[in-house]
């Protein structure tokens, strides 16, 4: 049932703090039935955000009644996932005419899963990405989040492990048409 109470806005630097706690606690909680205690502890080392989004306003806040209830955002570069710790980040534009834009770090507060905050993060993202050119768009997803995305049209195109954080930890690479 989605939360007619959401709200959305850009991200802001002044927001990381807030940010960075609840991809926290998303990543702690979220990814239990998924992964063990070691894969959680490697999944902060590749995942969060890549503040590159902020500056490119192009990172969604959703809240619920004043609270941070989830985040997420797009991107036209390279980067397909990773946080600003992750190796391997580039920031080359893509070409909307060939490549797909990128959905990247979306987190939804384990307090408002199931209540639209993601559905609405996809959206707003998939609208930018078509407003800017693109055709498609791609995301790294976790185990915790593919049911989501499946649910929205997205399709698996690779299946991959990340031990970039010491351990591996399973992915999803998906896609979807706009």
């Amino acid at each position: 049932m989605e939360n007619t109470r959401l709200k959305h806005r850009l991200a802001k630097f002044a927001d990381l703090a807030a940010l960075r706690e609840l991809m926290d606690a998303a990543i702690s909680e979220l990814q239990k039935p998924f992964l063990d205690a070691q894969q959680i502890a490697a999944s902060r080392m590749i995942m969060g955000l890549d503040t590159q989004l902020i500056a490119d306003a192009t990172y969604f806040i959703v809240e619920s009644d004043g609270n941070l209830a989830g985040c997420g955002g797009w991107s036209c570069r390279a980067t397909l996932y990773g946080g600003d710790q992750a190796p391997g980040r580039s920031p080359a534009l893509l070409d909307p005419a060939r490549d797909s834009a990128r959905v990247r770090a979306m987190y939804t507060h384990p307090d408002y899963v199931r209540m639209g905050v993601g559905r609405l993060i996809l959206g707003l993202c998939e609208d930018a990405a078509r407003q800017e050119g693109f055709g498609s768009v791609e995301l790294m997803a976790t185990l915790a989040g593919e049911p989501l995305y499946l649910v929205c049209g997205y399709e698996p195109i690779e299946r991959l492990s990340d031990d970039r954080g010491g351990f591996a930890v399973p992915l999803v690479r998906m896609r979807k048409a706009l």
